[in-house]
Formats: C-alpha cells, sequence, structure tokens
C-alpha cells in the first residue's frame, strides 16, 4: 500500500491515477470533486472549517480501511495528515479550541482501531510531493477550481503559504512507514511524460530498497 502526501496542487492526485496503473492496481482518490462541504468552507471557512475536517476524517477512516484490506493499492492523500489541516484551521481561528480538542480524540480513537480493522497494520510507503509556492499556485490555476482561486479570495495567498511550510514540517516528522520525497519543482511529473517515467522508477527503487 503506498500513500500520497503534499499540499494543495502538488500533484497527488495525477500521481496516484498512474501508480496506480503501474502496478495494476486500485487508486483511491480524495473525495473533492463530490464533496457539499468544501465549497461551502471556502465561502465561509469559520463557519465550516469543522464540518470540513470531520467530513474528511470520516472519508479518510474509510478510505484507509478499504486501502489496509488488499495487499496493493495507492492512496491519495490519508488519515495519517489530516490533523495538519485542523491544527491550521484552528491557529487560523477557523476552529474553536473546543473543536480542535474533540477532533483529536476522534482522530485518536479511529488511529487505534485501525490494527484490528484491517489487514495491514502502516502503509508499505510514503510518498510525498514537496513544491514551491510557486509551483503550487500555477496548478492550482492551471486546474481551475474556482473556491481555490486567488481571484476569488486574496487571503487564500496566506493559508497557501502556511500550508505548504507546514507539510514540510509534517515530512520531517511523520514515522508510520518507509518515505520518499518526490521534488515537484524538478520533476513535473504532470505534464512532462519523461520527468514521470523518472519519478515512477525512484518509486520502484524505493521499494524494492524496503522489501530488501
Amino acid at each position: 500500500m503506498i500513500v500520497l502526501s503534499g499540499t494543495i496542487g502538488a500533484g497527488k492526485t495525477s500521481l496516484t491515477s498512474v501508480l496506480a496503473a503501474h502496478y495494476g492496481t486500485k487508486a483511491l482518490l480524495e473525495p473533492v470533486g463530490g464533496n457539499p462541504v468544501l465549497p461551502l468552507f471556502y465561502k465561509d471557512p469559520h463557519r465550516y472549517g469543522f464540518l470540513l475536517q470531520i467530513y474528511f476524517l470520516n472519508k479518510r477512516f474509510s478510505a484507509i480501511k478499504s486501502a489496509m484490506q488488499d495487499d496493493n493499492n495507492v492512496l491519495d492523500r490519508s488519515i495519517y495528515e489530516d490533523a495538519l489541516f485542523t491544527d491550521l484551521n484552528t491557529d487560523l481561528g477557523r476552529i474553536t479550541e473546543t473543536e480542535n480538542h474533540v477532533y483529536h480524540e476522534l482522530l485518536d480513537n479511529m488511529m487505534a482501531e485501525l490494527p484490528f480493522a484491517a489487514h495491514k497494520k502502516s502503509p508499505d510507503l510514503l510518498v510525498h510531493i514537496s513544491v514551491s509556492l510557486e509551483t503550487e499556485l500555477r496548478r492550482i490555476s492551471k486546474r481551475g477550481r474556482d473556491y481555490e482561486q486567488l481571484d476569488a479570495d486574496p487571503a487564500l495567498i496566506g493559508y497557501y503559504t502556511e500550508l505548504n511550510h507546514r507539510y514540510a514540517k509534517w515530512f520531517d516528522e511523520y514515522d508510520a512507514s518507509p518515505k520518499i520525497v518526490i521534488d515537484g519543482d524538478k520533476y513535473d511529473f504532470v505534464s512532462n511524460t519523461d520527468d514521470l517515467k523518472q519519478v515512477v522508477t525512484m518509486i520502484d527503487n524505493k521499494l524494492r530498497t524496503i522489501r530488501g
């Protein structure tokens, strides 16, 4: 089981789909397109911040349980990084300290249940995509979700900047499985076929090292 991580616009969904096809397995994609709360959050983050995080937490718990039932699959963003968003929105005043406490208690209970609810106990590999803020903003603009655009809300630049910064720290502290970082600035795997082949080869080699 491979889990992908990275900030908004890093290219996780694109790489998830490619890796799933490469390994002949299932891609479990992040619930964004049909998410009824996400557009509401971007319009009024203080009102919908906690609801959005509970929505994502529930979906990511279901996804990680499903992923751990099988020997092979690829998961686009996982429960392991979910708290990063909750804590950021708490620091930004969009989620109260009480709500944050409730969230973390629920997350802790879910994580305690995982070893008993699944065949696997942890991912085999975390693939983290690191991108600069400039690359992040360019990809957000290119994919064209209205509620993510700076034109719609210039204040989003602060959110994207801080999120990008926190992801670096999160990756450094992640210890649930072996991990590899992909430089999303150096390797434009979203639109460059040669770069994509190099990234897939890097991941193949990392998996061989893990398996010994």
